[in-house]
């Protein structure tokens, strides 16, 4: 009975990482401004990697396993927004460079 419980957590947090990252994907195809981008891009890769290293924690088979596996998400939790950040700093600094040329 738990093996299953223990499958059908796994595939669920599975499919809703896949759906975050999906999501993700077409934000950043269909969006046109670059901070629209950004935003689905950043939550989109933030969420679907949570959700993908939850279902890897849930199926592994031992503590030290589970807790190596939140490293790496612990990084890009770090990194992710600070690139976003300075990502879209520079797409502002730009527009208004922009702005002030054809103006």
């Amino acid at each position: 009975m738990s093996e299953w419980i223990c499958f059908w957590a796994t595939a669920a947090a599975l499919v809703a990482g896949l759906l975050f990252l999906t999501a993700g994907v077409l934000g950043n195809c269909r969006f046109g401004c670059a901070m629209n981008r950004l935003h689905a891009a950043g939550l989109g890769d933030t969420m679907g990697l949570m959700f993908t290293t939850v279902a890897l924690a849930v199926s592994a088979p031992s503590v030290p396993v589970c807790a190596k596996l939140f490293l790496p998400l612990i990084f890009l939790w770090i990194t992710s927004p600070v690139s976003t950040h300075f990502l879209s700093m520079v797409e502002s600094r730009n527009m208004r460079e922009s702005e002030k040329i054809w103006n």
